[in-house]
């Protein structure tokens, strides 16, 4: 009987290494709005009448971790983006978690994604991928697209999408279209 007990004993030697070391946020924003801006030509001076917005982004929090080896920043409240085109037409983004990696500029949006372009158009889903390098979307997720110009509504799983040069690719499909007769 002594042996068994004997042999059941805890020997294991701990190093502390084995605990996850804890990661706090190098700095905590507030109610923030970051507008991000883009020179039409080189500046010479402070002048601002030659830049243009490209996107505003608001949030109620930020926790910024750029101070590790990966860095990224996280929005746990949720994020607005209004991201303009060089029409000056809006196209507005919302998430209910966001997180920015910054060493590879991929931007992962979770939760109740919303992409509704100037037009109209809305996408909804619950998880983004923004390459931007690459200005590629994409989505291995649930999706449902609206197109209220023609009436339709598309319901799928996997999209991505490219502006430059334009790629659109929906994968597992179904929707409703609406087709207007024309009488004669």
């Amino acid at each position: 009987m002594a042996i068994l007990f004997f042999s059941c004993s805890d020997t294991y030697k701990r190093s502390g290494e084995e605990k996850v070391p804890m990661v706090y946020p190098m700095g905590i924003a507030e109610d923030l709005t970051f507008t991000y801006t883009e020179a039409k030509t080189g500046l010479d001076s402070e002048d601002s009448t030659s830049t243009k917005v490209i996107a505003v982004l608001r949030s109620p929090l930020r926790n910024d971790f750029t101070n590790l080896e990966f860095p990224y920043q996280t929005f746990p409240d949720g994020l607005v983006v209004d991201v303009f085109n060089d029409e000056g037409q809006k196209n507005i983004v919302k998430a209910d978690y966001g997180i920015v990696y910054s060493a590879t500029n991929v931007i992962d949006l979770q939760g109740n994604v919303i992409i509704e372009t100037h037009d109209g158009k809305i996408m909804e889903t619950t998880q983004v991928y923004w390459d931007q390098d690459n200005d590629w979307v994409f989505t291995q997720e649930e999706f449902k697209y609206t197109n209220p110009e023609d009436g339709s509504v598309m319901f799928g799983t996997g999209m991505d999408f490219k502006n430059e040069p334009y790629f659109f690719s929906a994968h597992k499909t179904n929707g409703l279209m609406s087709i207007k007769e024309e009488s004669q």
